[in-house]
């Protein structure tokens, strides 16, 4: 068997202690594991059958099992309906040939090997017997405190140019030796204690896995149709795959007449030959990742089921190709019976909104309605989805990736594009989130850095003037302009994605009863003026940052806009305070007189600390919230979406409400978010993840700001 041994769990009973070695496997498994083996010397055969049916159960299909000596408790598993893939054999153990002779040619056969003269013993054994060695201890290790001699990491190397089986590293490896024994040649790592005794078996899994795919070239395989004009299925794939850092294979299910026009005509290749090629690529490459598009007919979605349950890739990201561009339905009800039951494979699913409806079995009302539905079929299904809202009528193009069974939902947005050219975004879209999950990241990260770079190619669709019809995107138009540097996104794209990033602040500011004490116009006297004392306090020395960005900034535009709004914040802010906290003497040394509390002494100390760094973009990143949370907050108070009386001229804080609705404070808002922005947009990577940070920590001392009126217990 050609398996995925890049992170291999033994286990240990003693080490997973009250948690067991059940639910440490199901959270390692959900980390990345792709191999366990059941390692258990004082249980008995039948003990050994039941924890093997038992992880069986728990593993369902998303990792190999295999377990250690018990050839005849992997077979009494198998009888009784457990998914047992193979064997890991000591020297002294049961004969790998009789191993390969009871489990057959698809079996996972492992060898523990550490000498030349086990080099040699495999040497003479017939070709196709053992999978893989087991190559150890690299360090010493009280898990097997019979080991021989520690190799080291020289020891491991030397012992894997000699090998001629892949070699997998074992005995006292710990994470920082995943980058030294991948160099070394280790086709992956198998881990004891380290994940056995870890708090969190899942997280450690995943950094394990980061670290081993970091700098490698994840090989992704496509299965989908073709498109002779290049601009969707295959072709549209293996760019999208290139253009994401992956290396992509492409296994045909259909073979289509088209052109930006349209579809002409299908032909589908036999079943077998599809089984053939999928075969022939698995047989051979170990496969990181697989994208699924056009699936033509029930028979194929079968083949492609079958050969998955078998191969069982590490991501399997499904495009739900259900639905023409006409509304016209592509697969008969059989066929989208079958389509529907090949979603429990999937790692994502990236249904549009009328391949979500066929999916969810109703029509889908609108973007809210859309989300729903995809929660309830990721929760039926086991599968994260992506549902993308592109036909939407509307200036922006959300998506939404929902995880029912992590509790995870995240929403996208993003300013319309305006362009023809959306020719096969669909799979360019999910082949470039199959790469990037391939690579290690989280799935958010991946949905944000493929939507990055889909809506880059869109942009540039235009100057590729391919067809008459719907051109395609250009999948390399970045890749050209930076010569394979990281997506540099739009301001437009980092003015959404930052929104977003503090979506549940603004939830809790909603929610604070300072907020909506204030819209009701029940919030007393005391806590108000307290409010607006530190608040003054705070725009002294916010005036002064915004002064330093006014001093650092790159063109005189820019200079005029921050002085001007430093001048603001003294003149005109600070004088409505202090109608409100020293009526008689105007804005004097008696408005500052408070003493500044926690949250107002925190917010300063950031803006400062940004300041000081003498950086103008992260600057602007940090005082920008100040703008646009308060443009945002009073213009949903004179909206009327806290409550009718907070626009009553009459309310008695009519005069500090109507100021952060001012048209004039508005635009400037607007001026504020064009400049940060772009200088996001412009900025390097490095830079860019400064700036956002310093934005998203300036917005939680927002929250803390408005909560500390009432009392820190008022946030949630």
């Amino acid at each position: 068997m050609n398996a995925d041994l890049s992170l291999y769990l033994v286990t240990d009973a003693a080490l997973c202690g009250d948690r067991g070695v059940v639910e440490t496997v199901r959270r390692a498994v959900d980390g990345g594991v792709r191999i366990v083996q059941l390692r258990d010397k004082a249980a008995t055969d039948a003990e050994t059958v039941d924890q093997l049916i038992a992880l069986s159960r728990v593993i369902d299909g998303r990792a190999l099992l295999v377990v250690n000596d018990r050839l005849d408790a992997a077979v009494a598993a198998r009888e009784r309906g457990a998914r047992v893939d193979g064997v890991h054999l000591g020297q002294g153990d049961a004969s790998v040939l009789r191993a390969r002779e009871v489990l057959g040619p698809d079996a996972l056969i492992g060898l523990t090997a550490n000498t030349p003269a086990h080099l040699d013993a495999v040497g003479a054994l017939p070709a196709g017997t053992v999978d893989y060695l087991g190559v150890g201890v690299i360090r010493p290790t009280t898990t097997k405190p019979d080991h021989p001699a520690p190799l080291g990491i020289d020891g491991f190397r030397d012992f894997v140019r000699n090998s001629p089986l892949p070699c997998v590293a074992i005995g006292g490896v710990g994470i920082d030796d995943t980058e030294s024994l991948r160099e070394a040649g280790a086709a992956g790592l198998a881990v004891v204690s380290v994940l056995c005794t870890a708090d969190d078996p899942g997280a450690t899994a995943g950094e394990f896995r980061r670290r081993w795919l970091a700098g490698a070239v994840p090989r992704v395989l496509s299965i989908a149709g073709s498109d002779p004009s290049g601009g969707a299925g295959i072709q549209a794939d293996l760019k999208s795959i290139a253009a994401n850092g992956g290396y992509g294979m492409a296994v045909l299910t259909a073979l289509t007449v088209q052109n930006t026009q349209g579809v002409r005509a299908v032909h589908v290749p036999p079943a077998h030959f599809l089984r053939a090629q999928l075969d022939a690529v698995s047989d051979d490459i170990v496969i990181d990742a697989v994208k699924i598009g056009m699936l033509a007919d029930t028979e194929v979605i079968r083949v492609v089921g079958a050969w998955l349950d078998e191969v069982r890739p590490p991501v399997v990201v499904l495009d739900p190709v259900m639905v023409a561009t006409s509304g016209d339905r592509l697969l008969d009800a059989d066929a989208e019976r079958a389509l529907r039951e090949l979603l429990v494979r999937a790692t994502l699913v990236t249904p549009n909104l009328a391949e979500l409806a066929v999916l969810a079995g109703r029509d889908i009302a609108d973007w809210e309605d859309a989300v729903s539905a995809a929660e309830r079929l990721s929760a039926e299904m086991g599968a994260a989805v992506l549902v993308k809202g592109g036909h939407l009528v509307g200036d922006t193009a959300p998506d939404a990736l929902v995880d029912a069974r992590r509790g995870a939902r995240q929403e996208f947005t993003g300013p319309r594009i305006p362009t023809r050219n959306t020719h096969g975004t669909g799979c360019s879209l999910s082949s470039a989130l199959a790469t990037l999950l391939a690579r290690g990241e989280e799935p958010a990260d991946a949905v944000r850095a493929a939507r990055a770079w889909l809506r880059e190619s869109l942009r540039a669709g235009d100057t590729l003037r391919v067809g008459r019809g719907h051109g395609p995107v250009d999948h390399f138009a970045g890749l050209r302009e930076r010569a394979a540097a990281q997506t540099r996104p739009a301001a437009d794209d980092v003015a959404a994605e930052w929104w977003q990033e503090i979506a549940e602040i603004r939830t809790e500011i909603d929610e604070l009863p300072f907020i909506r004490a204030l819209a009701e116009g029940s919030l007393e006297r005391g806590p108000f003026l307290s409010y607006l004392a530190q608040d003054a306090l705070y725009l002294r020395e916010y005036a002064r940052v915004l002064a330093e960005a006014a001093r650092l900034a790159p063109t005189s535009a820019e200079q005029g806009f921050w002085a001007q709004s430093a001048h603001g914040s003294i003149v005109g802010e600070l004088e409505l305070h202090a109608s409100w906290l020293t009526p008689a003497r105007g804005v004097s040394a008696a408005t500052f007189a408070a003493e500044p509390g926690p949250a107002t002494t925190a917010y300063l100390d950031h803006l400062r600390s940004v300041a000081f760094g003498g950086d103008y973009a992260e600057i602007v990143a940090a005082v920008l919230p100040c703008f646009w949370l308060y443009t945002d907050l009073g213009r949903r108070l004179h909206a009327g979406e806290f409550g009718e009386y907070a626009r009553d001229p009459h309310h008695p804080f009519a005069s500090w409400l109507a100021t952060y609705a001012d048209p004039a404070f508005e635009e400037a808002t607007e001026t504020a978010i064009a400049y940060a922005s772009g200088a996001a947009a412009r900025a390097d990577a490095a830079t860019r993840a400064h700036m956002r940070r310093a934005f998203v920590v300036s917005s939680a001392h927002e929250l803390a700001f408005f909560a500390a009126p009432m009392g820190p217990q008022s946030l949630r």
